[in-house]
């Protein structure tokens, strides 16, 4: 009788402790989801915009940044920032075109599907057939 009793308390601490840790979970959720909602709202910049970026190593990219009518090409580092350039839009514009390098190596789902299904294809001819 007291061996029931006692794992009946340990059942009954074990849900109770359970329960306090899911509640803190959901507490941590909707707090974070809130701070984060009232970041965007309260901090929103109308003056700066990543215009874009790309990666060129391990925690590094150039971003083009737009600051009020200006755009800068600036460094991102892990630990610092290096201004590049200074843009006028007329060369923003003067991107070249680069279709025919995309042509050559698509990068689009469709392209890489019909690959894989080759590819596929060809694997399913060295196996026996049922």
């Amino acid at each position: 009788m007291i061996l029931l009793s006692s794992a009946l308390g340990s059942f009954i601490q074990l849900l109770g402790v359970l329960i306090i840790f899911l509640f803190v979970l959901a507490i941590t959720y909707f707090t974070t989801k809130w701070i984060g909602n009232y970041q965007k709202t309260n901090f929103a910049n109308k003056n700066l915009q990543i215009v874009e970026s790309i990666r060129v190593g391990n925690n590094k990219f150039i971003a083009i940044v737009k600051a009020g009518e200006v755009y800068l090409v600036v460094a991102v580092g892990k630990d610092d920032v290096t201004l590049l350039t200074q843009l006028t839009e007329e060369q923003l514009s003067e991107v070249p075109d680069l279709s025919a390098a995309q042509n050559r190596f698509p990068m689009d789902g469709k392209a890489a599907q019909e690959n894989f299904s080759e590819v596929l294809n060809r694997v399913k001819e060295h196996f026996p057939k049922k």
